[in-house]
């Protein structure tokens, strides 16, 4: 544990003893299973906003090939970690080639894979058993998985409330309405929370994360922030609690769809409501109605909540809502999540954050191109963009000798290169 601390604390500019102290509250997590082999990222206040995308098949779509195609891109463009979502196909065999293949910190919803693997044996999940999740659960766990979504807050409690509120969209989310109908048609109470004792025991022996799934988050502008939501999340407070504990690490997931306005009261009844737990937030999405785009409308909401204190943001997709993403959605999740973590930080007054866009604004200011290029978040696309041009470093294509900065320094008598040279 000592060694990733300090490897942790190298990477985001802190001391060991600050992270321990962090450790210590649980406002800090450390990604890292004993059994995977990669570097150990923090999570947490006072470290910097990390972003998750999520890749894996679906029943319509098994292609192992792809998926890994994806995680490459993923890392390559700036995930600090990778969530397996796999729903299709020999589920098991592709986790393992991703654990085998990845450098960053994997995640998994184990209750997918036990769902799948009743479904290929002709039953269906309401025959699931404690002990079969419970199986998956420490399979994922043994393997490597460094993090684990599991939906512990969704209690028989909020059957009742579910009922009663009429949602529009329900309950949306995949792992949350497995829970739903195991618990409708068994009359029993979520394994998960039944058993948590159990599921702590099993993270500590790993030093893996458990992250608290949201599976009543709002699908809907119209469901946000209601009490269905709210109920979930003060369980999971509880749940954070018996985490600290026991000295597992636990980080919360957080709402879909959440307008505008009330993200920021999220945030707040998150970091209230559990102890500071770091949040893992899902978008958020600050509309409904832009699909095709959602990566912008949960770059909006990612920004904000970021900077209201979130500490982990999971990536949406141009695909999301309509397709399982390709390589390229993937690509553009990753970037549109890395501009609102990098704005989040802005915000939050991160040191490296505000620096690079101090160098890059001098670049910009001096016409060093090539400078600009490379210290900005996607520097493929920027080259792109700025295409074949002259190389009179004076001018680019939308104002040619009309810049404003051109014609300011050179109001003041400097030649713009060397003006901005003196300045720095």
């Amino acid at each position: 544990m000592k060694d990733n601390l300090e490897k942790v604390a190298r990477a985001e500019g802190v001391s060991v003893e600050f992270l321990e102290e962090g450790i210590e509250k649980g406002r800090i997590v450390i990604l890292k299973n004993k059994n995977h082999q990669i570097a150990p990222v923090g999570i947490g206040k006072g470290l910097r906003t990390k972003i998750n995308a999520n890749l894996g098949t679906s029943p319509d779509l098994v292609d192992f090939d792809l998926e890994l195609k994806k995680l490459q891109i993923a890392v390559k463009y700036g995930a600090d970690t990778v969530m397996d979502l796999s729903t299709g196909g020999e589920i098991r065999d592709l986790r393992l080639e991703i654990l085998k293949k990845s450098t960053v910190p994997i995640g998994t919803v184990p209750i997918y894979e036990a769902v799948c693997n009743l479904a290929k044996g002709g039953k269906s999940l309401e025959d699931m058993t404690a002990d079969l999740l419970f199986d998956v659960i420490e399979d994922h766990l043994k393997t490597g998985v460094d993090f684990i979504t599991v939906h512990c807050g969704f209690t028989r409690r909020a059957l009742k409330i579910i009922e009663e509120d009429k949602r529009l969209t329900g309950v949306v989310s995949r792992g949350g309405a497995f829970l739903y109908r195991w618990m409708k048609h068994n009359n029993k109470e979520n394994p998960l929370y039944q058993h948590y004792d159990r599921l702590l025991d099993l993270a500590k022996e790993y030093g893996a994360t458990l992250s608290l799934g949201d599976g009543l988050r709002p699908g809907s502008i119209a469901d946000s922030t209601d009490r269905t939501q709210v109920e979930e999340l003060l369980i999971l407070g509880e749940l954070v609690k018996r985490a600290k504990g026991k000295k597992v690490f636990a980080i919360v997931e957080g709402p879909g769809h959440i307008p505008i306005h009330e993200v920021k009261a999220n945030v707040f009844l998150e970091k209230k409501l559990c102890d500071g737990a770091p949040f893992y937030v899902l978008g958020p999405l600050v509309i409904d109605c832009a699909p095709g785009y959602d990566h912008i409308v949960s770059a909006i909401g990612g920004a904000i909540a970021g900077a209201a204190g979130a500490d982990f943001l999971c990536y949406v997709t141009p695909a999301e809502h309509l397709t399982l993403p390709d390589s390229e959605d993937v690509r553009e999740g990753v970037i549109a999540s890395k501009i609102a973590a990098h704005a989040a930080d802005i915000a939050k007054g991160r040191a490296e954050a505000l620096n690079l866009d101090e160098e890059i604004s001098k670049a910009r200011k001096a016409f060093d191109w090539e400078k600009l290029i490379s210290l900005s978040l996607d520097p493929e696309m920027a080259k792109k963009r700025r295409g074949e041009v002259s190389e009179d470093y004076k001018k680019c294509t939308m104002c040619g000798e009309f810049c404003a900065m051109r014609q300011t320094l050179e109001g003041f008598g400097a030649d713009p290169e060397e003006k901005s040279k003196n300045d720095e």
